[in-house]
């Protein structure tokens, strides 16, 4: 049978020896493993020993699309980038949006491996199912905007570019790897950007219009006809504002973080919010392959923090800039928006360092000798100040100052300066927390707890169901209460295990607030690829993929003491606002998630749940 959705081609590339193997990928590992996140977890699994430093030739970094990047499927202009993380020292991957991954597969490639590290800067030219490893000296200490302008002039405006800035180049470990220029579509969590860096690999440009295969064409296009114009009209508050747009429903709802997960609300959230930036600076709407929402923004701001012609702020960038810094003024975080694609410095991770950084100074444990900027000076970090946040990521960008500390996320930061500052340091096994707040929302706070990369969102995105969706395949028949306590270890592993499917398959989760479910999409799969999987197969996909992660951990160190939460977010309640007073019940979530999982007291697999899953 041919099998639609896939080339069946993933090239491993030895940057060491200047060489490039092509694997075809057997029928059963896209049956186990999908693609994307799950393909790249297994290849994961067999490339990178476990002591393997993140940062050392032998670590692999491992972009992958899914069967459904690149067709005409709603939210398919996904791909997934997999390592292991150099800034949690554990299982690392980050998704991105836009062409790239859909012009890989058309280049004639599902996934790229790289190992090794080049002997001098180099980039990868993917085109016509070949790699080709070409001198990037004239690339060097270029910024991504820059990098992307003189590779489309090289090589064509049909090319699409991952590429590092300078904090890549200076493996920052919380460099990014940004995707297609000032469209800034950025692989940002885990310091995946560093791994880049320390392959001395500055591009990866792709170059292809090949058509992918399709099994049932017909009967494909007639399902996504069916149900497309019922996704744009239930996400038109996406559409309206973009991600920007849940910021002032956010800070109603407890859900904001607010100085440093300290306040409970703040006054000025519609300074920044996204419908202040519709009426002030946005000149545009910008999408992924194949999306009815259209959910990015460009815009156009003129200020004395310098001019921004490009890619706006999501939601994350501006809830961290903004409520956990405290920073009102949108130019500002306009122009910080604009540094961290040009550095490829994640803002989320560096939004938390900065509001670490601005807390720990306001109680007195870090001694003002110790805060400078990139050229030496000192700074005073005090909340809301622009200015200094702007200074404090060029610091850490090029790795001077204080910034050469905060690059390396808030656990290292606080480790090195000690003094009682690991309390105000908010992250999850090493991995910055996310614009959500647990207090919010008690099921994030066991997805945050269990998540493979760290605190993260997403991978459970059980926030979504608590807000608007539903999934009745695994019985979220309505809209749950996001302050309930029973039933959270169940429904967190069936979302993650749903979560693990949409980043294999590649499909954007917002789907779901536009009304699409498993059914739905297990019909688009059967109908691309000409398998017969059953909703059930497909969820037991998603729980073997994210299980080989889990393992990928339990290996590296990790057990049910590192599933925890930060001091603040467990034990302190918000003093006031729409969450006030609530804290999220972990040890007794944890407690009913690992019998769900079919994993033991210390969050070990057990035997009988691997070997139910073939992964024995």
């Amino acid at each position: 049978m041919t099998v639609g959705g896939y080339t069946g081609n993933i090239a491993y590339i030895d940057l060491t020896a200047g060489h490039m193997e092509c694997r075809t990928t057997s029928e059963q590992d896209k049956r186990l493993w999908l693609g994307g996140s799950g393909m790249g977890a297994k290849i994961l699994m067999e490339e990178c020993k476990i002591d393997t430093h993140p940062l050392s030739p032998d670590n692999p970094l491992i972009f992958m699309t899914g069967p459904m990047t690149g067709t005409n499927i709603p939210g398919s202009g996904r791909h997934q980038v997999v390592t292991k993380s150099p800034l949690t020292e554990i299982y690392g991957e980050a998704d991105a949006g836009g062409k790239w991954g859909a012009v890989l597969k058309r280049a004639g490639f599902d996934g790229l491996v790289f190992k090794g590290k080049s002997e001098r800067p180099a980039y990868a030219f993917v085109h016509e199912k070949c790699v080709q490893i070409l001198d990037a000296n004239f690339l060097w200490g270029l910024d991504n905007y820059q990098v992307n302008e003189v590779l489309q002039e090289r090589h064509g405006q049909d090319i699409a570019v991952a590429s590092i800035g300078p904090a890549g180049e200076n493996q920052v470990l919380i460099a990014t790897i940004l995707h297609e220029g000032k469209k800034g579509r950025s692989a940002g969590r885990g310091g995946l950007g560093a791994v880049m860096g320390s392959k001395n690999l500055k591009a990866v440009v792709v170059k292809g219009d090949n058509p992918i295969a399709v099994y049932d064409r017909v009967a494909l296009q007639a399902q996504i006809d069916a149900v497309t114009p019922g996704i744009a009209e239930k996400t038109k508050g996406l559409q309206d504002y973009g991600t920007a747009g849940a910021l002032i429903g956010s800070e109603r709802i407890g859900d904001l973080p607010v100085k440093n997960w300290s306040q409970g609300t703040w006054s000025e959230i519609d300074k920044i919010s996204g419908q202040t930036m519709a009426d002030s600076i946005v000149k545009g709407k910008s999408k992924c392959h194949s999306c009815p929402v259209s959910c990015g923004r460009t815009v156009k701001s003129e200020s004395g923090y310098g001019s921004v012609d490009g890619k706006g702020p999501e939601y994350e960038t501006l809830g961290m800039f903004g409520g956990a810094c405290m920073v009102s003024d949108l130019d500002a975080i306009v122009q910080a928006n604009e540094i961290c694609n040009r550095y490829g410095i994640d803002t989320i991770s560096s939004g938390g360092a900065i509001a670490f950084l601005m807390d720990i100074y306001e109680q007195g444990l870090i001694a003002d000798a110790d805060i400078t900027d990139v050229d030496g000076q000192q700074l005073k970090p005090l909340w809301g100040d622009a200015k200094a946040m702007i200074s404090l990521l060029h610091s850490i960008g090029r790795q001077r100052g204080i910034g050469k500390l905060l690059g390396q996320g808030v656990r290292r930061a606080a480790e090195a300066i000690g003094n009682g500052t690991e309390d105000y340091a908010f992250h999850v096994k090493g991995l910055e927390l996310p614009a959500h707040d647990p207090r919010a929302f008690n099921s994030l706070a066991l997805g945050y707890a269990t998540s493979n990369r760290g605190a993260c969102h997403l991978q459970g995105g059980s926030y979504f169901f608590e807000k608007v969706a539903i999934l009745p395949e695994i019985g979220i028949m309505e809209v749950l209460d996001r302050f309930r306590a029973d039933n959270q270890g169940f429904v967190q592993a069936c979302l993650q295990n749903t979560m693990s499917v949409m980043d294999s398959l590649k499909l954007c989760k917002f789907l779901f607030y536009g009304g699409i479910d498993l059914t739905i999409i297990t019909g688009w799969l059967n109908a691309l690829t000409g398998f017969n999987y059953t909703v059930e197969e497909v969820l037991t996909a998603g729980e073997r993929i994210f299980t080989i992660k889990r393992m990928f951990n339990v290996q590296c160190g990790i057990s049910s003491l590192d599933d925890t939460l930060p001091r603040r977010i467990a034990e302190v309640p918000r003093p006031d606002g729409g969450a006030a007073d609530n804290l999220p019940p972990l040890a007794a979530m944890l407690i009913e998630y690992y019998a769900a999982r079919g994993w033991d007291d210390h969050g070990r697999p057990l035997l009988t749940t691997i070997n139910r899953l073939g992964l024995g």
